[in-house]
C-alpha cells in the first residue's frame, strides 16, 4: 500500500491567506505563495527548507498542524521549498565515517543512534553511505539541533553540501510511525 503525501502551505499564521497544496517535491514555492507562515501536513512526511532548491536550514514535518511554525522552530525566514519523504518498508542501514570520502573509522547503523561519541567513541561524522531507508542526522546528541535529511545514496563530504560548520552527532530513522 502506498501512502500519498499531502501538505498545505498558507501565507499567514493560523492557516490564513492564500494556500498551496503539494503532494510531491517543490523546488521553489515563490510562484505559488509570496510567503509561508503556517502549514498542515495531511498525510505523510516532508522536509521543508528555508531556501529554494532544497537548500538552507531543514525541518522535518510529520502529520499535524503547524499554525505558526516560524516561532515554534526558530525559523528566521519562511519555507521556500519542500521534499516529500517516501514511506520505507523494510530494513534501515547506514554507514557513517569519521572523515570525508569514507575515510577514518566506519560504523554501520541499523537503528537510531542518540550519541555517536558515547556509542562509538567517534567525535565527528564527515561522510556517510545510506544503503536502506530514510534518515535524519542531527548536529547534537539526542536528536537536537539542526538536522539533515539523508535518502539512500552516498554522501562523500558534508562540507561540500553546505554543512561546513556542522558536525553530526546523532542519527534517527524515519519510521512508519511518523506517518
Amino acid at each position: 500500500m502506498k501512502i500519498s503525501c499531502q501538505i498545505v502551505f498558507y501565507e499567514d499564521r493560523n492557516f490564513q491567506g492564500r494556500s498551496y497544496e503539494c503532494s510531491s517535491d517543490c523546488a521553489d514555492m515563490s510562484s505559488y505563495l509570496s510567503r509561508c507562515h503556517s502549514c498542515r501536513v495531511e498525510r505523510g512526511c516532508f522536509m521543508v527548507y528555508d531556501r529554494t532548491n532544497f537548500m538552507g536550514n531543514q525541518y522535518f514535518m510529520r502529520r499535524g498542524e503547524y499554525s505558526d511554525y516560524m516561532s515554534m522552530m526558530g525559523m528566521n525566514d519562511c519555507i521556500r521549498s519542500c521534499r516529500m519523504i517516501p514511506m520505507q518498508r523494510g530494513s534501515y542501514r547506514m554507514k557513517i565515517y569519521e572523515r570525508e570520502n569514507f575515510g577514518g573509522h566506519m560504523h554501520e547503523l541499523m537503528d537510531d543512534c542518540d550519541n555517536i561519541m558515547d556509542r562509538y567513541r567517534m567525535s565527528n561524522c564527515m561522510s556517510c553511505h545510506t544503503m536502506d531507508g530514510h534518515w535524519l542526522m542531527y548536529e547534537q546528541p539526542h536528536f537536537r539541533g539542526r538536522m539533515m535529511y539523508m535518502k539512500p545514496g552516498e554522501y562523500r563530504s558534508f562540507m561540500n553540501m553546505g554543512m561546513s560548520n556542522m558536525k553530526f552527532m546523532s542519527m534517527r530513522r524515519i519510521m512508519d510511525s511518523h506517518y
